[in-house]
């Protein structure tokens, strides 16, 4: 199974948008599974009120942050990241995504999951062919 569909499965078995990107990861990070449900506990459901940032883009930047940042910024690839799920979703908060208050859906919960891990395989493309 790839790791998109991986991520999508962790969703449906009760992890939210953001520990199911991040536990997707969970074999070139160097946190168990346990700390990455927690890290991304309060990221479901656009940080739990849909008002914030999509959960599944939230746990893709927080794998860019594990696997790049070395002390310098890495605002550049982030701002790519968060472009790239831009581009596939239409949008990256958590109530237009779900079309809240349009009673229009922009993207379904498993497709921004994709889309997350997408963006971030992208990112980290060296770092997942290697495992390093």
């Amino acid at each position: 199974m790839d790791r998109k569909e991986y991520a999508v499965e962790l969703k449906h078995k009760g992890n939210n948008c953001a520990q199911a990107v991040l536990l997707a990861f969970e074999d070139i990070v160097d946190l168990s599974a346990d700390d990455l449900r927690k890290l991304g506990a309060a990221f479901g459901g656009g940080m739990g009120c849909m008002e914030g940032t999509c959960g599944a883009l939230c746990g893709a930047e927080m794998i860019l942050g594990l696997k790049r940042y070395e002390g310098k910024p890495i605002m550049s690839e982030a701002g790519a990241l968060h472009r790239a799920f831009a581009e596939k979703c239409t949008a990256t908060i958590c109530k237009d995504l779900k079309g809240r208050d349009t009673g229009r859906a922009l993207c379904s919960c498993d497709d921004c999951v994709r889309h997350a891990v997408e963006a971030v395989s992208g990112s980290l493309r060296a770092v997942i062919m290697t495992g390093v």
